[in-house]
């Protein structure tokens, strides 16, 4: 059964050209973020309007390497596709429309991103270690957080099993009278529901591949109404 890392989106830029969203490597992805930063010290819309700008031509270097300048990002896209750009690289959700209110439905959306709950160094640490890459630079322009996550997940999955077979072989149930429930499972939760909850035991972390394991659907995860924006 066929699952999906992550979620991407084809938009045309107003050149005609045909470009794919998806989620940043992680170089590019900490310069957004650096970036995004400034949204928190705008004054008005028009300011928090020219950060964003600035952040999606930081992800147009992965998207479009053509344009070079914050000029040439400006003739390639419109407010909308500003949006979607910041939406599939960074998870980041503007939630609006138009181009007012943008500063505070920008870092309303900015708390999903979960960037900043992450000790990105501890798993680019571990990632590295079973990895063939040369130094971290190296690593994180061939990752984006999602495929990171992935493989960290699986190597985590198959460390464990290894563990549990070797202490089966003994006689020795590692299981019993243990919480599962650790670190790592809680690490997971804030990614699959985009820093909606920290508890792997929450419904809102079955989504995506958790939710496919789960037994929901196959592999799109559940539909909720989230009662807080009510």
């Amino acid at each position: 059964m066929a699952t999906k890392i992550y979620s991407s989106k084809s938009i045309e830029l107003l050149n005609g050209q045909v470009i794919e969203l998806v989620p940043l490597k992680i170089k590019h992805l900490h310069d957004l973020m650096d970036e995004f930063e400034n949204i928190k010290n705008v004054k008005d819309d028009m300011q928090a309007i020219d950060v964003l700008v600035k952040c999606a031509a930081i992800a147009m270097r992965q998207y479009y390497p053509k344009a070079e300048l914050l000029e040439d990002v400006e003739d390639l896209v419109d407010l909308h596709m500003v949006y979607d750009i910041l939406e599939y690289s960074a998870n980041i959700k503007v939630n609006s429309k138009d181009d007012k209110d943008v500063k505070q439905k920008t870092m309303d959306g900015e708390k999903a991103s979960g960037w900043s709950d992450l000790d990105l160094a501890k798993l680019e640490s571990e990632v590295f270690l079973i990895g063939i890459w040369k130094d971290y630079r190296e690593l994180e322009l061939s990752l984006s957080m999602p495929e990171l996550m992935a493989t960290l997940s699986s190597r985590r999955e198959l460390d464990y099993q290894e563990k549990k077979f070797l202490a089966a072989i003994q006689g020795v149930d590692i299981e019993k009278g243990q919480n599962k429930q650790n670190e790592w499972e809680n690490l997971k939760a804030r990614v699959f529901s985009k820093g909606k909850t920290s508890d792997g035991n929450d419904v809102l972390a079955l989504q995506g591949v958790n939710a496919q394991k789960a037994g929901f659907g196959i592999g799109m995860g559940l539909d909720y109404e989230d009662l807080t924006k009510n």
